[in-house]
């Protein structure tokens, strides 16, 4: 149905003074103070606003040509509804893609759910809100990017003090979230709902970070310590990821079998990387031995927790923390994940070829273990000495 318009007319725009506007089903025309008319689009289409200016009146900008633009616009949201998978009314909003982008990764396995679901919630989501996935651009990409790196970190418990000066958003964390962005784009393809990417994704470099890891008599002394504290599962959680640098989660939801003593082997259904064997040491395996014929008869889980809606304990924080402590180190550098760098790193300074530790590690790429190559140059100066040795060139 054509509009009428009442103020937006040819009489109405001669008389405006400079200055003065008059705004009309989306259309606005304002006189500047040069005389000339300028012509603006203000219109709400599928919950997305679409502001532009149109043109000047001395270039020869009509009210038509708004109106044409106007018709465009919601032709084109139209044809994109018309392109979405059946039954669907409306351009699909982000909001709605990230519900569905989550059940459909749930109902096929996907990978690490519960942190993509934290990283949309809490971040993409209220952000993108309901903006349609197809309509999101680099720019709105690049607008969220500053967004996070302006916000703070808040202390994760309510009673917990509030830092003494603000902590911005580690570029780390805002790549990880970007991360979860690009596979959702890169599913939304693969399931049909958009024809194409909608942005290009720019990461931020980062940097490669020191690694903290423990001395042999640091871990020695946090080993001491676990065996004679009080919490259910610390001590064989800590000797485990000493002696094989899995991560916090392959460790606690080990099952009985999945563990092979004979061939010395933890197999790992849901690793980062995929799912993989695990090598353990001849030490573990015997450890390991010992305490999975301690379990209850029928018990699947070498750290069961019957309260768990998992079964099997998915926390040892507190545990974790008491015991750094009681082996006088620091519990905001000595973290659970540390025990992971640890074994990698000692691995590589006892010489093991990077191939090999990434085997073992489960990393993706030989560039992920290469980090733990540079933490100190003991491992390297002691292979320069075993090539002097080697050579024995005179001077």
């Amino acid at each position: 149905m054509t509009k009428v318009f009442s103020k937006l007319t040819r009489p109405g725009m001669r008389k405006l003074a400079p200055g003065g506007k008059i705004s009309e089903h989306g259309i606005t025309y304002e006189r500047q103070t040069s005389g000339d008319g300028v012509f603006t689009v203000n219109i709400m289409v599928d919950g997305q606003r679409i502001h532009r200016v149109i043109g000047r009146e001395s270039e020869g900008t009509t009210r038509t040509q708004a109106e044409e633009f106007i018709a465009k616009v919601r032709n084109d949201a139209k044809h994109d509804r018309l392109s979405l998978p059946k039954g669907r009314k409306v351009a699909l909003s982000f909001r709605d893609a990230a519900a569905k982008y989550l059940e459909r990764l749930a109902e096929s396995g996907g990978k690490d759910l519960k942190m993509k679901a934290t990283r949309l919630n809490l971040h993409l989501v209220p952000f993108f809100n309901d903006k349609p996935l197809s309509k999101i651009s680099g720019f709105d990409v690049e607008l969220y990017k500053r967004q996070r790196k302006e916000e703070t970190i808040l202390p994760r418990r309510k009673e917990a003090a509030p830092p003494k000066s603000n902590t911005l958003t580690k570029t780390g964390t805002i790549n990880r979230e970007l991360a979860v962005l690009s596979h959702m784009f890169n599913k939304a393809i693969e399931w049909g709902w958009v024809d194409h990417r909608p942005a290009k994704i720019n990461r931020f470099q980062e940097g490669q970070g020191r690694i903290t890891y423990l001395t042999s008599e640091q871990a020695a002394r946090l080993i001491e310590c676990a065996k004679v504290d009080g919490g259910q599962f610390i001590y064989p959680f800590i000797v485990i990821g000493l002696e094989t640098s899995m991560r916090k989660m392959e460790i606690l939801s080990i099952r009985r079998e999945h563990v092979d003593l004979d061939r010395r082997v933890i197999y790992i259904p849901k690793a980062k990387a995929g799912a993989r064997e695990q090598p353990i040491t001849k030490h573990l395996a015997d450890f390991l031995a010992g305490y999975i014929a301690a379990l209850q008869p029928g018990c699947p889980w070498l750290f069961p927790s019957p309260g768990a809606a998992s079964g099997h304990a998915t926390d040892i924080r507190k545990s974790f923390r008491r015991v750094v402590e009681a082996a006088g180190l620091d519990p905001k550098q000595v973290v659970r994940h540390t025990l992971r760098h640890t074994a990698i790193t000692h691995l590589v300074q006892a010489g093991v070829d990077l191939p090999t530790v990434k085997r073992i590690s489960g990393h993706k790429t030989l560039e992920m273990v290469e980090r733990y190559a540079h933490q100190n140059g003991t491992h390297i100066e002691e292979a320069m000495d075993k090539l002097q040795n080697r050579l024995k060139l005179a001077s």
